[in-house]
């Protein structure tokens, strides 16, 4: 643990305005990450002056939410997508390509991937279900999180952190990554090859994993391990 005289300072990008005119997070993650010592700065969208935000903290996390509207990967408006907010997705895209030229520590998450892969020129899968099968279910009916096996391929980050090949987390999500960008590499997968993990060899330390790590955190080590991890890194460099 770190010590709280000395605690880095993590940013964690919140959802978007919703109709009652609230920018929310999920609570879970405030705890994993707090657990792991750091102290959570929630960033919400539409900030004009992303840079001097950024220069304040020692780590991002981009988290889960809505999806990304279609057209920043030139895809196509599936009947499925949901929760598409412009403002956040502008301003997400504009924080990942600073923290990639910048070397901040940043951990991406289940939607946090996706803005990742995007803003580096990827692409999606807008449906999982419907381009990909439901061999594995990613989510369950309406919007419920779902469990399946995810395989970490060795001599990655991922794999380090979480020093075991498989893994049987909680997933949430419909849409997955379909062109990887360049600059990235895959490091976990499913069992029906959709990419669970994903690296930056050239940053730092830039990991995102497809589940939602904070759903199991509490009661997960391995889960929790990986906000661990990411705080430590972010806090050696104060």
């Amino acid at each position: 643990m770190i010590k709280s005289d000395n605690a880095p300072l993590i940013g964690i990008t919140t959802y978007g305005r919703n109709k009652a005119d609230h920018f929310t997070i999920p609570a879970k993650h405030i705890y994993a990450i707090r657990r792991a010592g750091g102290i959570p700065i929630a960033i919400p969208p539409g900030d004009p002056r992303p840079g001097i935000l950024l220069d304040k903290l020692d780590g991002l996390i981009f988290c889960g939410g809505g999806d990304i509207d279609p057209h920043h990967y030139n895809g196509t408006n599936h009947e499925t997508i949901y929760m598409v907010d412009e403002e956040r997705d502008k301003g997400e895209f504009n924080l990942a390509k600073r923290i990639i030229d910048s070397g901040l520590p940043t951990f991406a998450i289940c939607r946090g991937i996706h803005v990742i892969n995007v803003a580096l020129g990827g692409s999606l899968y807008e449906d999982l279900p419907d381009m990909i099968g439901d061999k594995v279910h990613h989510r369950l009916p309406p919007r419920k999180p779902a469990a399946h096996l995810v395989t970490v391929k060795p001599d990655t980050r991922l794999m380090q952190i979480l020093n075991d090949t498989e893994v049987n987390p909680l997933s949430w999500h419909h849409q997955g990554i379909k062109k990887l960008a360049p600059g990235l590499i895959v490091s976990a997968f499913a069992p029906d090859n959709v990419i669970e993990g994903i690296e930056m060899p050239d940053h730092p330390w830039l990991l995102g994993v497809q589940w939602h790590p904070e759903l199991t955190a509490e009661t997960d080590e391995k889960q929790q391990e990986l906000y661990n991890a990411f705080v430590k890194t972010a806090g050696s460099n104060k």
